[in-house]
């Protein structure tokens, strides 16, 4: 069989994602504080780009959107008002937020004249202590010698955020070139430090440490800890009563004292500080309807640079002019790629709003079951898109905030042929729970047929399923004695 080479053409289609098409998809799925770091990026490192406060052009821009409405009625689709601003030799699309708003009067919380009137900055900001930070300000106003002070420095800085000594005592001893004992002497003067229990290196030498400074050492809790705290776990009690020769209610006394000690003594100086959430749609009740509005505080408003003008970039040699040419491109498809953006998000919220409105007037339990292929085909589209854009975006509502994701939801049949929403079953799953008797809690078919007595027929299974992504636990670990 003879080889040979020949040429053939072949027409095929394939889908080619620029990176302008990367970026854009890329904007649509950034949560708010994302984007603004983005865009702080690119005002760094473009020198086309900047912001601006300039409201003249805002209103430059309004006489251009008029025309356009002259020129071209009908083109806007319903609900959406933007304006044209023209930059360079391209056009650009902005949202004109302003008209949203207008005729209406509501409270965003107190108001301040000017900036005199405002609280001081420094007066708002505040830094919490950690762990370390307490740690070491009680070392220094104990009694330690040089040597031990620098020992004392090294456990400390092996303490873990739930205050567990996650170094050895050999390791310690070691690093700071003393004997094994020195380590150990200084370790039990700092496991009598604030919190109680700190610098413990497990559970149970935690727990004995609270119990130690409780003065309970030497009775039936110490004993538990010592050599019964599996059983403990296990809840065998009439086990641990009989090994150590005392009555059940003994051990339920300890148990509920045991309980109420600290497994991780270093929580309370965690980095778990709330998370403040900035909305990027507000939903507000005007009337009868509900007004949608985009929240573009923190955005900041973008424009090309004038000093880059299509005169200047002529006077240029082709090197810089053609480098120009590129951050202009780049700058022109960030400031499109954001208010379209912006756009997507304020349509796809309004078609939330449109389905969900149940909801906005009477809470949870009216969350009809939603998909994304209904917002998709009611806004035409893909849902791939709607998907990306109510991915960790937020809106406030009258009934709260809530990550617009939250109002897709699976259907869950009830008598009659209707549907309700899975997140309407797991709040009355929840519901159920916090009502039941902690010495007899609900099993997940008792939870299965209680629903059912309200029209809900689901599986144990899908019980078990909402229970543990609502993370609660089995019935037999709610289940208290005492």
């Amino acid at each position: 069989m003879a080889i040979e080479m020949r040429q053939q053409m072949k027409l095929t289609q394939q889908l080619v994602m620029t990176p302008q098409l990367q970026q854009a998809i890329k904007l649509l799925q950034l949560s708010r504080i994302e984007l603004q770091d983005l865009v702080r990026q690119e005002l760094e490192e473009n020198p086309i780009l900047e912001e601006t406060l300039d409201h003249d052009e805002v209103k430059e821009a309004e006489q251009v959107e008029i025309l356009e409405k002259e020129q071209h009625p009908g083109d806007d689709e319903e609900g959406e008002q933007f304006n044209e601003v023209t930059a360079g030799s391209e056009t650009i699309r902005e949202l004109d937020w302003d008209s949203y708003l207008e005729g209406y009067n509501y409270s965003a919380g107190e108001q301040y004249g000017d900036d005199e009137e405002r609280p001081s900055f420094e007066n708002l900001i505040t830094r919490k202590g950690t762990l370390a930070d307490h740690l070491l300000w009680q070392l220094h106003l104990s009694r330690f010698d040089e040597k031990e002070t620098e020992v004392g420095v090294e456990i400390i800085g092996n303490i873990d955020e739930d205050g567990y000594l996650r170094s050895t005592v050999d390791d310690v001893a070691i690093s700071c070139e003393v004997a094994a004992d020195c380590v150990e002497n200084v370790l039990e003067r700092i496991q009598e430090f604030d919190p109680p229990g700190v610098a413990a290196r497990n559970l149970q030498e935690c727990l004995l440490i609270q119990v130690r400074m409780l003065e309970m050492d030497g009775g039936v809790v110490e004993a538990i800890l010592r050599d019964h705290l599996r059983d403990l776990e296990t809840k065998r009690y009439k086990q641990i009563a009989r090994a150590l020769g005392v009555g059940v209610q003994d051990i339920l006394t300890a148990a509920k004292i045991i309980s109420g000690l600290d497994p991780k003594p270093g929580h309370m100086f965690g980095h778990d500080d709330v998370q403040y959430i900035s909305p990027d749609i507000f939903v507000y009740k005007v009337g009868d309807d509900y007004l949608v509005v985009l929240n573009d505080e923190g955005l900041p408003m973008l424009r090309l640079n004038p000093f880059y003008s299509d005169t200047r970039i002529k006077e240029m040699d082709s090197g810089t002019e053609e480098y120009v040419s590129e951050k202009t491109r780049s700058a022109l498809w960030l400031i499109k790629s954001i208010q379209q953006r912006q756009r997507t998000i304020y349509k796809a919220a309004k078609s939330i709003v449109k389905f969900q409105r149940e909801f906005f007037e009477k809470g949870i339990d009216y969350l009809r079951p939603l998909v994304l292929r209904d917002v998709a085909e009611d806004i035409g589209m893909h849902e791939s898109t709607v998907s990306r854009v109510t991915t960790n975006k937020y809106m406030h509502t009258p009934q709260g905030i809530y990550e617009m994701k939250y109002f897709f939801n699976s259907a869950i049949s009830v008598n009659g042929g209707d549907f309700v929403a899975s997140e309407s079953v797991k709040r009355r799953i929840k519901e159920l729970i916090e009502a039941e008797d902690p010495r007899k809690p609900l099993s997940d078919q008792a939870l299965a047929e209680m629903l059912a007595s309200s029209s809900i027929n689901i599986a144990r299974r899908t019980v078990t399923k909402y229970r543990e992504m609502l993370r609660i636990g089995s019935s037999s670990e709610r289940k208290r004695l005492f």
